[in-house]
């Protein structure tokens, strides 16, 4: 298996970035309450974010480091995501439930 040279992880990181920085800023416009739930976002940076200008936006998307944090250090969220039957509508619940009982989220 070859190795990726740098370069070519820190264009993959900068595109996860701005994808990111574009699809929390459309569901914060569209639902702030869901969008910061299902981002994981305090108001406070839901409120920032919303604030930034397209040209903000892709210079933090330019960052090395990834913006987003991947939220699966719950077992019982995790196993309600992927568990047999997961797509019938409680199931959907439970995890949602799980979800919205993790902190927020603050740039630290």
């Amino acid at each position: 298996m070859s190795e990726i040279a740098s370069g070519d992880w820190l264009t993959e990181i900068q595109e996860i970035n701005l994808s990111y920085l574009l699809l929390v800023q459309r569901l914060i416009r569209e639902d702030r309450p869901t969008a910061m739930l299902r981002m994981g976002v305090s108001a406070e940076i839901a409120d920032i974010l919303e604030r930034l200008t397209l040209a903000q936006t892709v210079k933090l998307a330019a960052s090395r480091n990834l913006l987003c944090q991947f939220r699966l250090e719950d077992p019982g969220f995790l196993s309600a995501l992927v568990d047999k039957g997961a797509s019938t509508p409680t199931a959907q619940m439970h995890a949602a439930i799980l979800l919205a009982g993790q902190p927020a989220e603050a740039f630290r």
